[in-house]
């Protein structure tokens, strides 16, 4: 049974401590890591089998963070799931750091795939998801990739490939802030309607209205399980910058950090109200 309270409080230490990494390190990306909280929260502690225990396994689910600039939500994540010290967050982007800006699956525990390059982490995904397949195993694979990561071809290579081998191991989730580093994403290069496109290429589609509910994203989880042989996408609508008042639906928050006065003001926001 869901502890909704505790998740979420899940969610405001994560964004708190994705606001901490950022500000420490005056470097990294804060608005596309804020709006994907619910979405790694919900796969995290309610989805995936990972624990400290069977962090090293091979045979376990899979996570992989395709928009690998989105790191300091899956530091925090992995933080909150004991894999990483919560002091050593603090280290981001530093350097001798493990925690890179874009993630390292050989320095960092629970870190399943090397990313930062948009468009290949769907791509390693469906490859895991192929071998499970392969090797007959029940274990899944949990990917999130940007809206504006699906302006990348090879976003859709890899989609095509997920439904010709009817991989219904694999759940995607699209975070659709609507926003990326330089603007509205259907004016920078418009990859919608991003359903209709995910059904033509063979997917099982669910959309979320609103991708920062727990409730929301849990239940397609859930539903996701229920489908076969196909692969699914959840198009989760999303708030960039999610629980910081001056970072919402701000473009300009895709890549800066805030100000020491202005991180003081975002931890006040999260500790004071709902995550």
């Amino acid at each position: 049974m869901v502890d909704w309270k505790e998740l979420t409080e899940r969610t405001r230490n994560i964004r708190k401590n994705i606001v901490r990494m950022v500000c420490a390190a005056q470097s990294g990306h804060p608005g596309g890591s804020l709006s994907a909280v619910e979405i790694l929260t919900a796969i995290y502690f309610t989805q995936m089998n990972l624990n400290q225990e069977n962090v090293d396994e091979v045979k376990r689910d899979k996570f992989v963070l395709s928009k690998g600039h989105a790191s300091p939500v899956l530091y925090a994540v992995l933080a909150e799931k004991g894999l990483i010290e919560e002091n050593d967050l603090l280290s981001f982007r530093k350097i001798n750091s493990p925690l890179q800006g874009h993630p390292s699956m050989r320095m960092v525990k629970g870190v399943d795939m090397s990313t930062g390059s948009l468009g290949q982490g769907i791509s390693a995904a469906v490859g895991m998801a192929l071998a499970n397949q392969a090797h007959k195993d029940s274990y899944r694979v949990y990917a999130l990739l940007g809206d504006g990561e699906c302006e990348e071809g090879q976003v859709w290579e890899a989609a095509m490939a997920a439904a010709h081998y009817h991989l219904d191991n694999l759940l995607v989730f699209v975070d659709h802030n609507g926003l990326q580093i330089d603007g509205e994403v259907t004016k920078v290069m418009n990859p919608t309607p991003l359903d209709e496109k995910f059904k033509a290429f063979g997917w099982n589609v669910i959309v979320l209205e609103d991708g920062n509910d727990l409730k929301q994203v849990v239940e397609a989880c859930e539903a996701a399980k229920t489908v076969k042989g196909q692969p699914t996408v959840v198009i989760a609508k999303t708030v960039k910058g999610k629980g910081v008042s001056f970072m919402e639906n701000q473009a300009g928050w895709h890549g800066v950090a805030p100000s020491q006065e202005q991180c003081e003001q975002a931890l006040a926001e999260l500790e004071g109200g709902a995550a």
